[in-house]
């Protein structure tokens, strides 16, 4: 059963009674911070990324600084992020690059992001939405199951849904609605038991009401 852009609108109003501060909930202060932390963030919670970056971006948060430390040691502080070994070398590469090619500067194009190691559409789309202001709808876990279950979209993979998300949202809301869907499933619509009774959407929901009710 296929939203109308009418029900998706509502959809979203709705998520934005019930999710008035929903935004990025990564801790940065420049656009390469939030690269850095994005990066991190992959099958880690912000949370822990948070506690890692409020302690690593002390000691250093630009390009030049970590293109200076070796894979070791970028991993030793970024170790309780798992995966760290990928991770760490994703992000010496990247600095590296940001500092001898692009004077430290993190490019705010899509097509520029997504050269870097370990930028994939989904990071590349966080840093444009949130330290540039541009409209993307970056996909991650929590936004592929969100906008299924309800029936947004019926799409097989994380790009194929940003890619149909874009056809159904008008652009003026992506951003916006990326942090409305992340906030929905981190806090109410989870992965394995959803708690749809106290759902602001429910009456939305192709999930509850064909399944569920």
């Amino acid at each position: 059963m296929s939203k109308s852009s009418k029900e998706i609108n509502e959809i979203l109003d709705l998520l934005e009674i019930e999710f008035p501060n929903a935004e990025c909930e990564l801790n940065y202060k420049t656009p390469f911070e939030l690269l850095v932390a994005t990066i991190l963030s992959a099958q880690c919670t912000d949370i822990r990324v948070n506690k890692v970056t409020d302690e690593m971006f002390k000691v250093c948060n630009t390009p030049k600084q970590f293109a200076n430390l070796t894979e070791e040691e970028i991993g030793e502080m970024i170790k309780s992020c798992g995966l760290y070994k990928s991770k760490a070398k994703k992000i010496k590469m990247t600095s590296e690059i940001l500092y001898e090619n692009y004077n430290s500067e993190v490019p705010d194009s899509l097509e520029e992001l997504i050269k870097f190691p370990g930028v994939g559409r989904k990071t590349a789309g966080v840093v444009l939405s949130n330290a540039f202001g541009h409209p993307a709808i970056p996909v991650d876990t929590h936004v592929f199951r969100i906008v299924n279950r309800i029936g947004i979209v019926h799409t097989q993979t994380p790009e194929k849904t940003e890619f149909a998300l874009m056809e159904v949202l008008p652009k003026e809301r992506w951003s916006k609605a990326h942090h409305l869907f992340i906030f929905l499933g981190r806090r109410i619509c989870k992965a394995r038991k959803p708690e749809c009774t106290v759902c602001p959407i429910k009456k939305h929901c192709n999930y509850f009401l064909e399944i569920v009710k």
